[in-house]
């Protein structure tokens, strides 16, 4: 009867509905690469790219070669997580793959990935493996940036004890990538990120041009109780650096200043500028190092960046606006 017809139909009402993905991928002179990692997703999910100002003819490309994505055109760089937000908005999936024009996934991962989210309804951010282009492990597993974990990465401390918490937890403590582990914070160039965390937090800070965005993503989701989970099942490709390599000087600079950006959101003013200080201090001891060993391009890169560090206080570089946003979200 019509009771049992109401029952039928509250009962199918409350049956859990297949979550709907959607993979956005933030793209600056990455044509070779992005046509690749189109190529391996496949037309079975929406798909955006977000193209950042390129000058490689990125946007007609994919235009052409895969009609069925969706190609959004920035008319300039404001960096890899005003691209992904772009994306963001646009897109109508309730899982997100934000990745880098410069990564690709192996066969299945994209599928690896939503499965693990399936199984895993407190993750609202899930990672997958990442290899190099040999096929080698590129270690994507990290700790919350610290002024105490900066100078174990910046003064080689973790190399003394790689699988030490406490000189190499920047690093993962050399974990193993060979099992699920939740982290702190994932590295970005692939990352599955759930829009009901995005809707509870907030998308990407577009304060940080390039690096530190996702662990500022992932810290914010830690503070709500969201968790971020390494999935080794599921693997993707990541050449890294892909567009930075002529512009490695002023990458280097911005990876410096997002540091100093996380300590200060997070931590405060002061801790920032203790923050900028050990850099400083850092950065002239790598050169040494460096000049020592015969490494003059990592010498000049380091004493450049000693100087620039050393050219005003953390409030001042921070206030400055991005020196690097001519060049690349990837």
């Amino acid at each position: 009867g019509t009771r049992g017809r109401n029952v039928f139909l509250s009962a199918v009402h409350t049956l859990p509905v297949p979550a709907t993905a959607s993979v956005i991928i933030a793209s600056h002179n990455t044509r070779p690469y992005l046509e690749r990692a189109l190529a391996a997703i496949g037309d079975g999910y929406e798909v955006i790219v977000v193209d950042a100002a390129s000058t490689d003819g990125s946007p007609a490309a994919v235009r052409e070669r895969f009609p069925h994505v969706d190609v959004v055109e920035l008319t300039q760089n404001r960096g890899y997580g005003a691209a992904v937000n772009a994306g963001i908005a646009r897109a109508r999936g309730d899982l997100l793959l934000v990745m880098n024009g410069d990564a690709w996934p192996r066969p299945n991962a994209v599928g690896a990935l939503l499965a693990a989210a399936e199984r895993e309804p407190r993750a609202g951010i899930l990672g997958p493996r990442l290899l190099n282009v040999d096929g080698t492990l590129q270690p994507s597993v990290r700790g919350f940036p610290t002024p105490w974990r900066l100078a174990t990465e910046y003064l080689f401390l973790r190399r003394l004890a790689p699988r030490s918490r406490l000189l190499n937890a920047f690093y993962g403590s050399g974990f193993d990538h060979r099992r699920r582990r939740e982290a702190d914070f994932l590295v970005g160039a692939a990352l599955l990120v759930r829009r009901s965390l995005l809707d509870e937090i907030g998308g990407f800070d577009e304060q940080f041009f390039m690096f530190n965005e996702e662990v500022d993503l992932c810290y914010r989701a830690r503070t709500v109780g969201w968790s971020t989970v390494f999935t080794p099942e599921a693997e993707f490709v990541h050449v890294g650096g892909a567009s930075t390599a002529p512009v490695r000087p002023a990458m280097y600079r911005e990876q410096l200043r997002s540091h100093l950006r996380f300590i200060r959101k997070h931590r405060g003013a002061a801790a920032a500028e203790r923050t900028r200080r050990l850099l400083v201090l850092a950065m002239r001891l790598r050169a040494l190092v460096f000049g020592v060993t015969g490494r003059t391009d990592r010498r000049r890169l380091s004493l450049n960046a000693a100087s620039w560090l050393a050219s005003g206080d953390a409030r001042w570089l921070l206030d400055r606006s991005s020196e690097a946003a001519p060049a690349s979200t990837a």
